[in-house]
């Protein structure tokens, strides 16, 4: 049994809530004007996961969304492609049939709730692998994390992880149920340890995520990186919607983590409307290609 008492002494929280808002509210102030650029939107486009989780979502609507990317090209030559397209299990040979182009293959498990079997969430890892996604995204069991059942938190991570052999796994913390910022650090750090290759922050379907959660995560990271030598990449998923979200999410980030951090092996943004509004940014005029 893993003594978590002590793992998370070693990752102490290093600041109130308070102060973390004062810091954030710094942070704004000092790099907004900075990182508000043509060039940053651009940038930001190459982080993008486009995703399509609706119930709606059918092999019609899924292939449409490939051939867009596939597409790109003709219509944005300039732009670099998205880093992934993230659909629901049952889509994953969908997407991996029809896309032409060098994007990962991104599907979520035990989602949005992670209300169920592990030998469910691990079967449905597997199959995923199976028809072709490169990437897993897992929720974080939160009813288990607040009840304090460290162990069986850790205990799926880590399984789910060997599960997915080469594949990255990114664990959804649900930040906006978890409660407090120090229960995220404390999951992000949990998370990490278990074998997180990425931290994310919502499924969009629960509460909303919001920058003192980031910061949380971030510092979690930063603290992370520096005792172990390990980094984990961040996924920011769950009501980033406009040009000015994912700005204010990239101060946070570019604040408190290192240039490497900075690249799309490291930073993701997880999003549906948000590549149009970039697109608008970028080309001065409403696009609404996806």
């Amino acid at each position: 049994m893993k003594d978590f008492k002590e793992l998370f002494e070693s990752y102490p929280l290093p600041a109130t809530e308070e102060q973390i808002k004062a810091d954030v509210k710094n942070i704004i102030d000092k790099r907004f004007e900075q990182v508000d650029r043509l060039s940053t939107c651009k940038e930001l486009f190459a982080h993008l996961e486009l995703t399509t989780l609706k119930v709606t979502d059918n092999e019609d609507t899924v292939k449409a969304l490939v051939e867009k990317v596939n597409d790109m090209d003709e219509h944005f030559p300039e732009l670099s492609k998205p880093m992934g397209i993230c659909v629901y299990p049952s889509f994953v040979e969908t997407v991996k049939n029809s896309l032409t182009e060098d994007v990962k293959i991104v599907t979520v498990i035990g989602f949005p709730s992670s209300q169920t079997y592990l030998e469910v969430k691990v079967a449905e890892t597997a199959l995923a692998l199976s028809y072709g996604a490169d990437e897993i995204d897992m929720v974080l069991p939160v009813g288990k994390f607040l009840q304090g059942n460290y162990d069986e938190v850790f205990d799926e991570i880590s399984e789910i992880k060997d599960c997915c052999r080469g594949a990255k796994l990114k664990v959804i913390l649900e930040t906006g149920a978890l409660g407090s910022i120090e229960n995220i650090h404390k999951a992000a750090i949990l998370a990490m340890e278990a074998g997180a290759d990425f931290i994310k922050t919502s499924t969009g379907k629960d509460q909303p995520t919001n920058l003192y959660h980031v910061y949380a995560m971030c510092k979690a990271m930063d603290a992370y990186y520096k005792q172990t030598q390990k980094r984990a990449g961040i996924k920011v998923a769950g009501g980033v919607t406009t040009k000015q979200d994912a700005l204010l999410y990239y101060c946070i980030v570019s604040e408190l983590l290192d240039e490497e951090w900075l690249t799309p092996d490291y930073l993701r943004i997880g999003a549906s409307k948000l590549a149009n509004n970039l697109l608008t940014e970028i080309e001065k005029e409403e696009i609404q290609y996806f």
